[in-house]
Protein backbone atom coordinates (compact mmCIF):
# COMPACT_ATOMS: atom_id res chain seq x y z
CA UNK A 1 0.00 0.00 0.00
CA UNK A 2 1.19 3.50 -0.72
CA UNK A 3 2.20 4.93 2.69
CA UNK A 4 0.76 8.24 1.67
CA UNK A 5 -2.59 6.84 0.55
CA UNK A 6 -4.14 7.26 -2.89
CA UNK A 7 -2.25 10.15 -4.47
CA UNK A 8 -4.45 12.70 -6.21
CA UNK A 9 -3.88 14.07 -9.68
CA UNK A 10 -3.19 17.73 -10.36
CA UNK A 11 -6.63 18.08 -11.98
CA UNK A 12 -8.33 16.70 -8.88
CA UNK A 13 -6.51 19.22 -6.70
CA UNK A 14 -7.31 22.16 -8.96
CA UNK A 15 -10.97 21.10 -9.02
CA UNK A 16 -11.12 21.98 -5.31
CA UNK A 17 -10.17 25.63 -5.92
CA UNK A 18 -13.01 28.07 -5.19
CA UNK A 19 -12.06 30.31 -8.12
CA UNK A 20 -9.50 30.90 -10.87
CA UNK A 21 -7.47 33.31 -8.74
CA UNK A 22 -7.01 30.58 -6.11
CA UNK A 23 -5.88 28.12 -8.79
CA UNK A 24 -3.20 30.52 -9.97
CA UNK A 25 -2.08 31.44 -6.46
CA UNK A 26 -1.97 27.77 -5.43
CA UNK A 27 0.06 26.91 -8.50
CA UNK A 28 2.71 29.47 -7.52
CA UNK A 29 3.08 27.71 -4.15
CA UNK A 30 3.42 24.23 -5.71
CA UNK A 31 7.21 24.30 -5.32
CA UNK A 32 9.38 23.23 -2.39
CA UNK A 33 10.90 26.70 -1.87
CA UNK A 34 8.37 28.24 0.56
CA UNK A 35 7.62 24.97 2.38
CA UNK A 36 9.14 23.38 5.45
CA UNK A 37 8.23 20.48 7.78
CA UNK A 38 6.11 18.88 5.06
CA UNK A 39 4.89 15.32 5.39
CA UNK A 40 2.11 12.90 4.55
CA UNK A 41 0.58 9.63 5.69
CA UNK A 42 -2.42 7.54 4.60
CA UNK A 43 -4.90 10.18 5.71
CA UNK A 44 -3.29 13.62 5.69
CA UNK A 45 -0.77 16.05 4.20
CA UNK A 46 0.80 18.87 6.21
CA UNK A 47 3.45 21.56 5.99
CA UNK A 48 4.45 25.12 6.91
CA UNK A 49 4.48 27.82 4.24
CA UNK A 50 6.56 30.98 4.50
CA UNK A 51 4.44 34.09 4.12
CA UNK A 52 5.00 37.83 4.47
CA UNK A 53 5.23 37.63 8.27
CA UNK A 54 7.83 36.09 10.54
CA UNK A 55 5.72 33.07 11.44
CA UNK A 56 4.95 30.59 8.64
CA UNK A 57 1.40 29.47 7.97
CA UNK A 58 0.58 26.02 9.31
CA UNK A 59 -1.40 24.05 6.72
CA UNK A 60 -2.89 20.57 7.06
CA UNK A 61 -5.28 18.64 4.81
CA UNK A 62 -7.33 15.61 5.83
CA UNK A 63 -7.37 13.86 2.44
CA UNK A 64 -10.02 11.40 3.61
CA UNK A 65 -12.48 14.29 4.03
CA UNK A 66 -11.13 16.15 2.35
CA UNK A 67 -11.01 18.96 4.91
CA UNK A 68 -8.57 21.82 5.40
CA UNK A 69 -6.95 23.83 8.18
CA UNK A 70 -4.62 26.77 7.70
CA UNK A 71 -3.49 29.52 10.06
CA UNK A 72 -3.74 32.15 7.29
CA UNK A 73 -6.61 34.69 7.44
CA UNK A 74 -8.14 33.74 4.06
CA UNK A 75 -11.92 33.22 3.88
CA UNK A 76 -11.52 30.88 0.90
CA UNK A 77 -11.72 27.15 1.47
CA UNK A 78 -9.39 25.66 0.50
CA UNK A 79 -6.97 28.57 0.63
CA UNK A 80 -4.01 28.99 -1.72
CA UNK A 81 -1.65 27.39 0.84
CA UNK A 82 -3.74 24.19 1.02
CA UNK A 83 -3.91 24.07 -2.78
CA UNK A 84 -0.18 24.63 -3.13
CA UNK A 85 0.60 21.91 -0.58
CA UNK A 86 -1.70 19.43 -2.33
CA UNK A 87 -0.20 20.27 -5.73
CA UNK A 88 3.28 19.72 -4.31
CA UNK A 89 2.16 16.34 -2.91
CA UNK A 90 0.34 15.38 -6.14
CA UNK A 91 3.48 16.06 -8.17
CA UNK A 92 5.13 13.05 -6.46
CA UNK A 93 8.55 14.57 -6.75
CA UNK A 94 9.63 13.38 -3.33
CA UNK A 95 9.30 16.83 -1.68
CA UNK A 96 6.51 15.57 0.64
CA UNK A 97 7.91 12.56 2.44
CA UNK A 98 5.98 9.97 4.44
CA UNK A 99 6.09 10.46 8.19
CA UNK A 100 4.27 11.22 11.42
CA UNK A 101 2.22 14.45 11.67
CA UNK A 102 3.70 17.46 13.41
CA UNK A 103 2.20 18.20 16.82
CA UNK A 104 -0.02 21.00 15.53
CA UNK A 105 -1.24 18.93 12.59
CA UNK A 106 -1.78 15.83 14.73
CA UNK A 107 -3.87 17.77 17.23
CA UNK A 108 -6.28 19.01 14.56
CA UNK A 109 -6.52 15.61 12.89
CA UNK A 110 -7.19 13.88 16.21
CA UNK A 111 -9.96 16.37 16.98
CA UNK A 112 -11.61 15.73 13.63
CA UNK A 113 -11.52 11.98 14.13
CA UNK A 114 -12.95 12.21 17.65
CA UNK A 115 -15.85 14.32 16.37
CA UNK A 116 -16.48 11.82 13.58
CA UNK A 117 -16.54 8.97 16.09
CA UNK A 118 -18.99 10.78 18.32
CA UNK A 119 -21.27 11.55 15.38
CA UNK A 120 -21.18 7.89 14.35
CA UNK A 121 -21.99 6.80 17.89
CA UNK A 122 -18.63 5.09 18.36
CA UNK A 123 -16.70 5.37 21.63
CA UNK A 124 -13.98 7.99 21.82
CA UNK A 125 -11.32 8.91 24.29
CA UNK A 126 -13.25 11.79 25.80
CA UNK A 127 -16.95 11.48 26.38
CA UNK A 128 -19.09 14.34 25.15
CA UNK A 129 -21.00 16.21 27.88
CA UNK A 130 -24.56 14.93 28.22
CA UNK A 131 -27.20 17.03 26.52
CA UNK A 132 -30.35 17.97 28.32
CA UNK A 133 -33.31 16.03 26.91
CA UNK A 134 -35.47 18.08 24.59
CA UNK A 135 -38.94 18.98 25.73
CA UNK A 136 -41.18 17.54 22.98
CA UNK A 137 -44.17 19.62 24.04
CA UNK A 138 -42.17 22.86 23.96
CA UNK A 139 -40.76 21.94 20.55
CA UNK A 140 -44.27 21.22 19.30
CA UNK A 141 -45.53 24.59 20.53
CA UNK A 142 -42.63 26.39 18.82
CA UNK A 143 -43.33 24.57 15.56
CA UNK A 144 -47.02 25.46 15.74
CA UNK A 145 -46.25 29.14 16.39
CA UNK A 146 -43.90 29.23 13.40
CA UNK A 147 -46.50 27.59 11.15
CA UNK A 148 -48.98 30.25 12.22
CA UNK A 149 -46.51 33.04 11.49
CA UNK A 150 -45.70 31.66 8.06
CA UNK A 151 -49.41 31.26 7.35
CA UNK A 152 -49.99 34.91 8.25
CA UNK A 153 -47.07 35.90 6.03
CA UNK A 154 -48.40 33.85 3.11
CA UNK A 155 -51.84 35.43 3.51
CA UNK A 156 -50.31 38.93 3.49
CA UNK A 157 -48.22 38.05 0.43
CA UNK A 158 -51.33 36.85 -1.39
CA UNK A 159 -52.94 40.24 -0.79
CA UNK A 160 -49.89 42.05 -2.10
CA UNK A 161 -49.83 39.90 -5.23
CA UNK A 162 -53.52 40.62 -5.78
CA UNK A 163 -52.89 44.37 -5.43
CA UNK A 164 -50.05 44.12 -7.95
CA UNK A 165 -52.21 42.31 -10.50
CA UNK A 166 -55.09 44.75 -10.08
CA UNK A 167 -52.73 47.70 -10.60
CA UNK A 168 -51.19 46.05 -13.67
CA UNK A 169 -47.79 44.40 -13.96
CA UNK A 170 -46.48 47.14 -16.23
CA UNK A 171 -46.83 49.58 -13.33
CA UNK A 172 -44.61 47.48 -11.04
CA UNK A 173 -41.82 49.49 -9.50
CA UNK A 174 -38.34 48.81 -10.84
CA UNK A 175 -36.71 50.03 -7.63
CA UNK A 176 -35.98 47.68 -4.76
CA UNK A 177 -37.69 49.65 -1.98
CA UNK A 178 -41.17 48.14 -2.00
CA UNK A 179 -39.84 44.69 -2.86
CA UNK A 180 -37.31 44.80 -0.03
CA UNK A 181 -40.05 45.86 2.38
CA UNK A 182 -42.22 42.91 1.30
CA UNK A 183 -39.27 40.54 1.59
CA UNK A 184 -38.54 41.89 5.07
CA UNK A 185 -42.14 41.14 6.06
CA UNK A 186 -41.63 37.52 4.97
CA UNK A 187 -38.43 37.33 7.03
CA UNK A 188 -40.40 38.58 10.02
CA UNK A 189 -42.89 35.80 9.30
CA UNK A 190 -40.00 33.27 9.50
CA UNK A 191 -40.45 32.34 5.84
CA UNK A 192 -37.02 32.93 4.24
CA UNK A 193 -38.01 30.94 1.15
CA UNK A 194 -40.87 33.33 0.42
CA UNK A 195 -38.55 36.29 1.06
CA UNK A 196 -36.05 34.97 -1.47
CA UNK A 197 -38.71 34.58 -4.15
CA UNK A 198 -39.97 38.12 -3.55
CA UNK A 199 -36.45 39.44 -4.08
CA UNK A 200 -36.28 37.48 -7.34
CA UNK A 201 -39.43 39.29 -8.50
CA UNK A 202 -37.65 42.63 -8.14
CA UNK A 203 -34.87 41.47 -10.47
CA UNK A 204 -37.40 40.64 -13.21
CA UNK A 205 -38.97 44.11 -13.40
CA UNK A 206 -37.66 46.12 -16.38
CA UNK A 207 -35.01 43.42 -16.97
CA UNK A 208 -35.44 43.28 -20.74
CA UNK A 209 -37.99 42.56 -23.47
CA UNK A 210 -41.16 40.76 -22.34
CA UNK A 211 -40.38 41.25 -18.66
CA UNK A 212 -44.11 41.59 -17.75
CA UNK A 213 -44.70 38.04 -19.07
CA UNK A 214 -41.80 36.70 -17.03
CA UNK A 215 -43.02 38.59 -13.97
CA UNK A 216 -46.48 37.06 -14.40
CA UNK A 217 -44.94 33.58 -14.53
CA UNK A 218 -42.97 34.18 -11.32
CA UNK A 219 -46.00 35.68 -9.58
CA UNK A 220 -48.04 32.60 -10.56
CA UNK A 221 -45.42 30.28 -9.06
CA UNK A 222 -45.31 32.35 -5.89
CA UNK A 223 -49.11 32.30 -5.69
CA UNK A 224 -49.02 28.52 -6.12
CA UNK A 225 -46.53 28.23 -3.26
CA UNK A 226 -48.63 30.45 -1.02
CA UNK A 227 -51.76 28.42 -1.71
CA UNK A 228 -49.86 25.18 -1.24
CA UNK A 229 -48.74 26.23 2.23
CA UNK A 230 -52.14 27.62 3.25
CA UNK A 231 -53.69 24.26 2.28
CA UNK A 232 -50.75 22.08 3.28
CA UNK A 233 -52.84 19.69 5.36
CA UNK A 234 -54.66 18.59 2.19
CA UNK A 235 -51.48 17.83 0.20
CA UNK A 236 -49.89 14.40 -0.19
CA UNK A 237 -46.98 13.88 2.20
CA UNK A 238 -44.09 14.22 -0.30
CA UNK A 239 -45.58 17.36 -1.90
CA UNK A 240 -46.26 18.86 1.54
CA UNK A 241 -42.60 18.28 2.40
CA UNK A 242 -41.57 20.09 -0.80
CA UNK A 243 -43.79 23.06 0.05
CA UNK A 244 -42.39 23.25 3.58
CA UNK A 245 -38.83 23.29 2.28
CA UNK A 246 -39.67 25.90 -0.37
CA UNK A 247 -41.05 28.35 2.20
CA UNK A 248 -37.97 27.85 4.38
CA UNK A 249 -38.80 25.09 6.88
CA UNK A 250 -35.78 22.82 7.18
CA UNK A 251 -35.04 19.37 8.55
CA UNK A 252 -32.00 18.82 10.75
CA UNK A 253 -29.34 16.66 9.11
CA UNK A 254 -28.95 14.68 12.33
CA UNK A 255 -32.64 13.74 12.23
CA UNK A 256 -32.24 12.42 8.70
CA UNK A 257 -29.41 10.14 9.80
CA UNK A 258 -30.53 9.05 13.27
CA UNK A 259 -34.17 10.10 13.72
CA UNK A 260 -37.09 7.69 13.98
CA UNK A 261 -37.78 7.96 10.24
CA UNK A 262 -34.11 7.81 9.21
CA UNK A 263 -33.47 6.00 5.93
CA UNK A 264 -30.10 5.99 4.23
CA UNK A 265 -29.02 4.91 0.76
CA UNK A 266 -25.66 3.21 0.45
CA UNK A 267 -23.93 3.39 -2.91
CA UNK A 268 -20.67 4.23 -4.59
CA UNK A 269 -21.28 7.94 -5.19
CA UNK A 270 -19.39 9.50 -8.07
CA UNK A 271 -18.55 13.18 -7.50
CA UNK A 272 -19.81 15.05 -10.56
CA UNK A 273 -19.12 18.67 -9.60
CA UNK A 274 -18.19 20.98 -6.78
CA UNK A 275 -19.35 24.58 -7.06
CA UNK A 276 -18.70 27.44 -4.62
CA UNK A 277 -20.52 30.77 -4.46
CA UNK A 278 -19.99 33.79 -2.21
CA UNK A 279 -22.55 36.54 -1.68
CA UNK A 280 -20.20 38.53 0.55
CA UNK A 281 -21.67 37.17 3.77
CA UNK A 282 -21.98 33.44 3.26
CA UNK A 283 -20.01 30.87 1.32
CA UNK A 284 -22.07 28.07 -0.19
CA UNK A 285 -20.62 24.83 -1.52
CA UNK A 286 -22.71 22.56 -3.75
CA UNK A 287 -21.42 19.04 -4.39
CA UNK A 288 -23.28 16.94 -6.95
CA UNK A 289 -23.16 13.14 -6.69
CA UNK A 290 -24.53 10.21 -8.66
CA UNK A 291 -25.03 6.67 -7.36
CA UNK A 292 -23.21 4.01 -9.36
CA UNK A 293 -25.79 1.32 -8.52
CA UNK A 294 -28.98 3.35 -8.03
CA UNK A 295 -28.33 6.01 -10.69
CA UNK A 296 -29.80 8.58 -8.26
CA UNK A 297 -28.61 12.17 -8.28
CA UNK A 298 -27.82 13.92 -5.00
CA UNK A 299 -26.82 17.42 -3.94
CA UNK A 300 -24.83 18.05 -0.76
CA UNK A 301 -24.92 21.64 0.53
CA UNK A 302 -22.57 23.18 3.08
CA UNK A 303 -22.25 26.73 4.30
CA UNK A 304 -19.45 28.79 5.84
CA UNK A 305 -17.82 32.15 5.64
CA UNK A 306 -15.86 32.82 8.81
CA UNK A 307 -12.73 31.40 10.43
CA UNK A 308 -14.96 29.66 12.96
CA UNK A 309 -17.24 28.23 10.32
CA UNK A 310 -15.18 26.93 7.41
CA UNK A 311 -16.46 24.94 4.47
CA UNK A 312 -15.36 21.59 5.83
CA UNK A 313 -16.36 19.06 3.18
CA UNK A 314 -14.57 19.17 -0.17
CA UNK A 315 -14.79 16.49 -2.85
CA UNK A 316 -13.15 17.10 -6.23
CA UNK A 317 -14.96 15.81 -9.33
CA UNK A 318 -13.87 12.38 -10.45
CA UNK A 319 -13.70 10.77 -7.02
CA UNK A 320 -16.03 7.95 -6.02
CA UNK A 321 -17.19 7.58 -2.43
CA UNK A 322 -18.63 4.42 -0.83
CA UNK A 323 -20.97 6.03 1.68
CA UNK A 324 -24.48 6.37 3.08
CA UNK A 325 -26.63 9.33 2.03
CA UNK A 326 -29.87 10.45 3.62
CA UNK A 327 -32.19 12.49 1.40
CA UNK A 328 -34.19 15.44 2.64
CA UNK A 329 -37.93 14.75 2.27
CA UNK A 330 -39.73 15.99 -0.83
CA UNK A 331 -41.73 15.00 -3.88
CA UNK A 332 -38.51 14.83 -5.92
CA UNK A 333 -35.66 14.36 -3.41
CA UNK A 334 -32.29 15.75 -4.45
CA UNK A 335 -30.62 17.43 -1.48
CA UNK A 336 -28.92 14.91 0.82
CA UNK A 337 -26.61 14.76 3.80
CA UNK A 338 -23.56 12.55 4.06
CA UNK A 339 -23.62 9.72 6.58
CA UNK A 340 -21.15 6.93 7.25
CA UNK A 341 -18.26 6.45 4.85
CA UNK A 342 -17.32 2.84 4.26
CA UNK A 343 -14.03 3.47 2.43
CA UNK A 344 -11.76 6.40 1.53
CA UNK A 345 -12.57 8.29 -1.66
CA UNK A 346 -10.84 6.93 -4.76
CA UNK A 347 -10.66 7.89 -8.45
CA UNK A 348 -13.82 6.91 -10.32
CA UNK A 349 -14.88 6.36 -13.93
CA UNK A 350 -16.40 8.74 -16.44
CA UNK A 351 -20.12 8.85 -15.59
CA UNK A 352 -22.68 7.29 -17.93
CA UNK A 353 -25.16 9.71 -19.40
CA UNK A 354 -27.64 10.26 -22.17
CA UNK A 355 -28.63 12.58 -24.97
CA UNK A 356 -30.39 15.91 -24.99
CA UNK A 357 -33.89 14.44 -25.31
CA UNK A 358 -33.26 12.31 -22.22
CA UNK A 359 -32.02 15.36 -20.32
CA UNK A 360 -35.12 17.38 -21.17
CA UNK A 361 -37.32 14.45 -20.18
CA UNK A 362 -35.51 14.16 -16.83
CA UNK A 363 -36.08 17.85 -16.10
CA UNK A 364 -39.72 17.56 -17.18
CA UNK A 365 -40.31 14.60 -14.87
CA UNK A 366 -38.71 16.44 -11.95
CA UNK A 367 -40.71 19.60 -12.70
CA UNK A 368 -43.92 17.60 -12.60
CA UNK A 369 -43.20 16.72 -8.99
CA UNK A 370 -41.74 20.09 -7.97
CA UNK A 371 -43.12 23.01 -10.05
CA UNK A 372 -40.72 25.47 -8.36
CA UNK A 373 -37.65 23.61 -9.60
CA UNK A 374 -35.30 25.79 -11.66
CA UNK A 375 -33.14 22.95 -12.99
CA UNK A 376 -32.19 19.29 -12.65
CA UNK A 377 -28.68 17.74 -12.76
CA UNK A 378 -27.95 15.63 -15.84
CA UNK A 379 -24.98 14.05 -17.62
CA UNK A 380 -24.81 14.54 -21.39
CA UNK A 381 -22.69 12.22 -23.51
CA UNK A 382 -21.42 12.76 -27.05
CA UNK A 383 -22.43 16.42 -27.24
CA UNK A 384 -20.53 19.18 -29.02
CA UNK A 385 -20.60 22.92 -28.17
CA UNK A 386 -21.45 24.98 -31.25
CA UNK A 387 -22.58 28.60 -31.82
CA UNK A 388 -26.32 29.17 -32.05
CA UNK A 389 -27.83 29.81 -35.45
CA UNK A 390 -28.56 33.46 -34.57
CA UNK A 391 -24.97 33.99 -33.45
CA UNK A 392 -26.12 35.34 -30.05
CA UNK A 393 -25.28 32.33 -27.92
CA UNK A 394 -24.04 28.76 -27.76
CA UNK A 395 -25.69 25.38 -27.67
CA UNK A 396 -24.83 21.72 -27.18
CA UNK A 397 -25.64 19.49 -30.15
CA UNK A 398 -26.17 15.73 -30.12
CA UNK A 399 -23.78 13.60 -32.15
CA UNK A 400 -26.42 13.10 -34.87
CA UNK A 401 -27.11 16.85 -35.01
CA UNK A 402 -30.87 16.32 -34.65
CA UNK A 403 -31.20 17.84 -31.16
CA UNK A 404 -29.60 20.89 -29.57
CA UNK A 405 -29.85 22.45 -26.14
CA UNK A 406 -29.05 26.16 -25.62
CA UNK A 407 -26.54 27.03 -22.96
CA UNK A 408 -27.80 28.95 -19.95
CA UNK A 409 -27.17 32.69 -20.54
CA UNK A 410 -25.35 32.74 -17.17
CA UNK A 411 -22.55 30.73 -18.81
CA UNK A 412 -22.07 33.17 -21.70
CA UNK A 413 -19.04 35.37 -21.32
CA UNK A 414 -17.61 33.15 -18.58
CA UNK A 415 -14.26 31.45 -19.00
CA UNK A 416 -16.10 28.15 -18.50
CA UNK A 417 -17.73 28.47 -21.92
CA UNK A 418 -14.38 28.92 -23.65
CA UNK A 419 -12.87 26.12 -21.59
CA UNK A 420 -15.65 23.82 -22.76
CA UNK A 421 -15.19 24.83 -26.40
CA UNK A 422 -11.41 24.48 -26.19
CA UNK A 423 -11.55 21.06 -24.54
CA UNK A 424 -14.07 19.82 -27.10
CA UNK A 425 -12.18 21.20 -30.08
CA UNK A 426 -15.26 20.40 -32.17
CA UNK A 427 -15.38 16.77 -30.99
CA UNK A 428 -18.09 15.19 -28.79
CA UNK A 429 -17.49 15.26 -25.02
CA UNK A 430 -19.19 14.16 -21.80
CA UNK A 431 -20.54 17.13 -19.80
CA UNK A 432 -22.31 17.37 -16.45
CA UNK A 433 -24.47 20.34 -15.57
CA UNK A 434 -27.92 21.63 -14.72
CA UNK A 435 -30.72 21.47 -17.28
CA UNK A 436 -33.52 23.96 -16.68
CA UNK A 437 -35.83 26.54 -18.14
CA UNK A 438 -32.89 28.85 -18.89
CA UNK A 439 -31.02 26.15 -20.79
CA UNK A 440 -28.02 24.04 -19.77
CA UNK A 441 -25.41 25.30 -17.30
CA UNK A 442 -22.18 23.25 -17.74
CA UNK A 443 -20.23 22.49 -14.56
CA UNK A 444 -17.78 19.67 -15.42
CA UNK A 445 -16.39 18.18 -18.63
CA UNK A 446 -14.37 14.96 -18.98
CA UNK A 447 -11.21 15.10 -21.12
CA UNK A 448 -10.91 12.19 -20.19
CA UNK A 449 -10.23 13.33 -16.61
CA UNK A 450 -12.82 15.71 -15.11
CA UNK A 451 -12.27 19.45 -15.54
CA UNK A 452 -14.36 21.89 -13.50
CA UNK A 453 -15.84 24.73 -15.54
Amino acid sequence: MNPQGERWTTDQVLALAPDEASRKAGGKLAAPGPWSETGADEGAVWGQCKGSGKKPYQTVVDIKGPAFKCSCPSRKFPCKHALGLLLLWAGDGGEVAAGEPSAWAGEWLAGRRERAERQAGAPSGAAAPPRAPADPEAAKRRAERRMQRIGAGATELEQRLEDLLQSGLASAESGTGSWDETAARMVDAQAPGLASRVRELSSVVASGPDWPARLLEECALLHLLDQGFLGIERLPGPLAATVRSRVGLTTEAADLLTGPDAATVRDRWLVLAQQDSDDGKLLTRRIFLRGERTGRMALHLSFGGSPGRPLDLALPPGLVLDADLAYYPGARPLRATLGERHAPAAPGPVPPGGGIDAALAAYGDALRDDPWLDSWPVVLTDVTPIPSHDGKGWQLADADGESALPLDPRSLGRTSLWQLAAISGGAPVTVFGECGHRGFLPLTVWDPAPVSL
